[in-house]
């Protein structure tokens, strides 16, 4: 795993990359499929938000998306051209469980019965998210007339529905489908969809947050037994999270401590229950003039602690804070768009910074460092555990040239710092055993609707035209060889 090897055009390369190692790309349904109205599908959160005035720029809404419903063979050709070796998708939950309760629809498994039938006749490993943020629209109001204030994440009943929701999937793929991931980043569906409501469904009680992180842990573990239940022995199964890479700004005891605190609200609210059955205490201080955790009942982190297979980590950029200055207001350079209510409930009085150094079109600094940190904490923290890297990416502002290529040579640099920091992990210990990258398609990218082009692939929204970006043809000669050049090629400067 960690010789010098060459590559296929006979430069140097410092290391390869072992075989086996799962070489992918990463979607979300709500982001790339559309067909939103198809097939008995129902309205989730996001529909419901992304329709709602103001709340994602320009007005988009993920109706039609990128088509990937109605274009999934011609995208599953394209992978395979690329040279992938898996693929990471989300089932979207209205569309195979419509309104979050009762049967299955037939209709909409047979869309993910396809995909993955095209994906294991392509030779693309199949990797499924139970959850990628699109909470049918009736588990959040789940009363006609209710109030907004009273369903959703922050009611533990919706933990219960995630499981049966689990069962559900598992019985129809767990013939095809060998990796599963639970939830994908929950710290962003409780803090920035019931925090800073700059994510569905848009509410902004601390309070509902914390409720919220609590109740999809729950849900983690309950899936977990689920899918234990309905899956053969093969199958692997994990969760994504986006834990932050937290440094101090300064070495003082202010900013130390700032640090602690937000790495207990990003990371350690998850990673506590999951990994070690239990809530860290100083969390529990730290808000306890918000909420006495009494919706924790006995036995709950010990269910979110159910034995897992692999650790996702998807990862964009470090977080560095520090204390408020005497008498001043806290900033929230924090990488998780402008609200006037914060996501870190209890944390009000830290300072957050943006890192000096180059930035990506998300004004997110660029900085493979804070991978490689992830990687090695939690490869000491969870011994044995073998980790993944979920999502890595980068938005740019990229245009297709005269010649009707799109060349991307910012996310070439990106993608190769960032994969040097995984191999680096892994001559230091970490047990890492793939990479997705973030993501396969330029799509609707949340709050920020279509004006962030995270894509290998660039996507003409007026078309729907599908243009590999140099950096996927990068990318796909990395997977085919599993060898990571010893520098960027000089025709991507």
């Amino acid at each position: 795993m960690t010789e010098s090897t060459e590559s296929t055009d006979g430069s140097e390369s410092s290391a390869g990359f072992p075989p086996g190692f799962l070489w992918g790309s990463a979607t979300a349904a709500y982001q790339i499929e559309g067909a939103v109205r198809e097939d008995g599908r129902t309205p989730s959160i996001w529909d419901t938000f992304s329709r709602t005035p103001g709340k994602v720029l320009g007005g988009d809404t993920g109706d039609v998306a990128v088509d990937h419903y109605h274009r999934m063979r011609d995208d599953v050709r394209m992978m395979a051209d690329l040279g992938l070796s898996a693929y990471r998708f989300s089932v979207s939950w209205p569309r195979v469980q419509p309104g979050g309760s009762g049967p299955a629809s037939g209709r909409g498994l047979d869309f993910y019965r396809a995909l993955t039938d095209e994906l294991l006749a392509a030779g693309i490993t199949p990797s499924l998210t139970l959850y990628h943020w699109d909470l049918p629209q009736e588990l959040e109001t789940p009363r006609a007339g209710g109030s907004a204030a009273e369903g959703g994440w922050p009611q533990r009943d919706t933990a219960y529905r995630f499981a049966e929701y689990a069962g559900l999937v598992a019985e129809a793929l767990g013939d095809r489908v060998d990796l599963w991931t639970t939830l994908n980043e929950p710290w962003c569906s409780a803090f920035l969809g019931y925090g800073s409501g700059v994510h569905a469904p848009g509410r902004t009680d601390p309070v509902a947050a914390l409720r919220a992180a609590h109740h999809l842990n729950l849900a983690h573990g309950l899936g977990v037994q689920a899918l234990r239940a309905a899956l053969p022995g093969r199958a692997r199964i994990g969760v994504s999270l986006n834990p932050s890479a937290v440094r101090p700004l300064t070495r003082s005891a202010d900013d130390l401590d700032a640090q602690r605190r937000i790495d207990a609200l990003a990371n350690r609210i998850f990673t506590g229950p999951m990994l070690s059955g239990a809530y860290p205490s100083d969390l529990m201080a730290d808000t306890a003039h918000l909420t006495d955790w009494s919706f924790v009942r006995e036995g709950d982190a010990a269910t979110a602690g159910a034995p897992l297979d692999f650790l996702g980590i998807n990862y964009y950029a470090p977080t560095v804070v520090s204390g408020s200055p005497p008498g001043g207001d806290a900033d929230r350079h924090d990488d998780h768009g402008a609200s006037d209510h914060s996501p870190w409930p209890g944390a009000q009085s830290v300072t957050f910074h943006r890192p000096p150094g180059e930035l990506t079109a998300m004004d997110w600094s660029v900085d493979p460092t804070g991978l490689y940190d992830l990687l090695t904490r939690y490869a000491r923290e969870a011994p044995g555990l073998e980790l993944m890297v979920t999502e890595n990416g980068a938005a740019y502002d990229d245009k297709p040239g005269p010649d009707g290529a799109v060349h991307d040579p910012d996310r070439i640099r990106y993608l190769h710092g960032h994969l040097a920091a995984v191999r680096r992990a892994m001559l230091d210990g970490a047990d890492v055993r793939g990479y997705f990258l973030w993501s396969l398609l330029d799509n609707f990218e949340w709050a920020y609707g279509y004006s962030k082009r995270f894509g290998a692939v660039y996507v003409d929204y007026e078309t729907l035209e599908r243009t590999p970006k140099s950096s996927a043809r990068w990318y796909g000669r990395v997977a085919r060889t599993g060898v990571l050049p010893s520098a960027v090629p000089d025709a991507a400067r």
